[in-house]
């Protein structure tokens, strides 16, 4: 009969059962990676690898709603951040290094951002960049980030940036200060000063001794606490660019509260110890947290965004880390900053 379709498979015979599919899902995916990033299980130079491996392979499921829960879940480590920063170290160590520690600071911005417009980076990735490079690699992006209203693919090359670097700090500088003979004082503070995370400048400064450590671990949280301040600024200065703008009516303001939280659980961990486990445990979410926002972020990175971005971020940050990590050496070995 003409438009029928005939089976080709005798009476009573049906067709085989086509070979089920075991390959997982891009949903299934993504819930799996989000919850290891989020274990404590791996770094978070991983989970932001990790991210971006699933932002290239596969068409994200769920961007927009990955994107509001990185913006929230980002603030909320930075407040847990707080409780692993003890305000009396922090004050011993800023009061023997604020002068350098402040020219360093303001010497790294401006260098920066010099760096950036030469080469082109956009402005966003550009000040991220260059705030973690002179404060403290990830927390300071994780900070500023949510103030600028920065996008995805601007915190992921920007953490990208910061991580790779962390990662050959943390294998090359105590063979350099083996090889330059430096003090455990010297390579402590070179390492604070130099490197960008505090955990690597813990990983660093525990190969080389336990006074690198000590000294390296305290000059740090002193220039993490300029977060604080930097933030504050960058606050004013997106509110007077609002401002500016045609479209003030419309603008509104975004005041870092998470900021001030920070501060207060860095108050509470200094001043109330008797909470110190239960201090140790929100420290440790934060972190996890934090790795588990990195995953988040690098998930937002594909091709075509990474075409947009380019490779020029990485050169900014590269120089401004070699320039600062070198000119910090030559500082320290010749005797001209000492702790």
């Amino acid at each position: 009969m003409k438009g029928e379709i005939r089976s080709s498979f005798p009476l009573g015979e049906t067709a085989p059962a086509e070979p089920r599919k075991t390959t997982l899902s891009p949903p299934i995916i993504f819930f799996l990676g989000l919850l290891l990033a989020g274990s404590g299980l791996v770094s978070p130079a991983v989970a932001l690898v990790g991210g971006v491996a699933f932002g290239f392979m596969a068409v994200h499921p769920y961007r927009t709603e990955a994107s509001t829960l990185a913006k929230l879940l980002l603030q909320i480590s930075v407040v847990l951040l707080g409780f692993g920063v003890n305000l009396d170290q922090v004050g011993r160590a800023g009061r023997s290094g604020f002068v350098y520690t402040a020219t360093s600071i303001c010497s790294a911005v401006l260098l920066g951002l010099l760096l950036g417009r030469i080469l082109r980076v956009g402005g966003k990735a550009s000040y991220l960049i260059t705030l973690g490079t002179a404060i403290c690699g990830g927390s300071a992006i994780a900070a500023i980030a949510p103030i600028l209203d920065a996008q995805e693919e601007e915190i992921s090359v920007s953490m990208g940036t910061v991580f790779l670097l962390n990662s050959v700090a943390l294998l090359i500088f105590p063979l350099i200060g083996w090889w330059l003979h430096l003090r455990q004082d010297q390579f402590g503070l070179w390492a604070a000063l130099a490197i960008h995370d505090t955990s690597s400048v813990v990983g660093a400064t525990a190969k080389y001794g336990a006074e690198a450590l000590a000294v390296g671990t305290t000059v740090k949280l002193a220039r993490a606490l300029w977060i604080v301040p930097a933030s504050l600024v960058t606050a004013a200065y997106v509110s007077r660019k609002q401002q500016g703008s045609r479209f003030a009516s419309r603008a509104k303001v975004k005041v870092p509260w998470f900021i001030f939280l920070f501060v207060g659980a860095s108050m509470l961990s200094t001043y109330l110890p008797r909470f110190t486990t239960s201090y140790h445990d929100l420290n440790v979410l934060g972190r996890s947290g934090l790795t588990a926002t990195l995953f988040l972020i690098g998930t937002s990175l594909s091709r075509s965004t990474l075409r947009t971005v380019g490779i020029r971020p990485f050169f900014q940050g590269f120089a401004l880390w070699l320039i600062l990590g070198t000119a910090s050496l030559i500082a320290i070995f010749t005797g001209c900053i000492s702790i």
